[in-house]
């Protein structure tokens, strides 16, 4: 098993690779993306977390009016509608 990482792995892990791909590491709402991400994966299925992250960013990047915290709430809440009831 994995040793976990210390939270400043992730911080120097942004910092790469919004380096590597031209953007300012402090636009990265790094709380927002991992608490859907989450809730994505207790609602849906864990491998459906990534891929509507990334459907979060091709929506904002494609220039949605919506705040990247509302369609993340949006994606959330569709995501816990689905759960099955415990």
């Amino acid at each position: 098993m994995t040793e976990p990482l210390a939270p400043e792995a992730l911080d120097d892990w942004v910092a790469e690779a919004a380096a590597l791909l031209g953007i300012d590491p402090a636009d990265v709402p790094v709380g927002t993306v991992l608490d859907l991400a989450r809730r994505v994966a207790h609602g849906v299925a864990r491998p459906a977390a990534p891929v509507t992250t990334f459907l979060l960013g091709l929506a904002v990047g494609a220039g949605r009016p919506d705040d990247l915290a509302v369609l993340a709430d949006r994606l959330g809440d569709a995501a816990e509608a689905r759960a099955p009831e415990a």
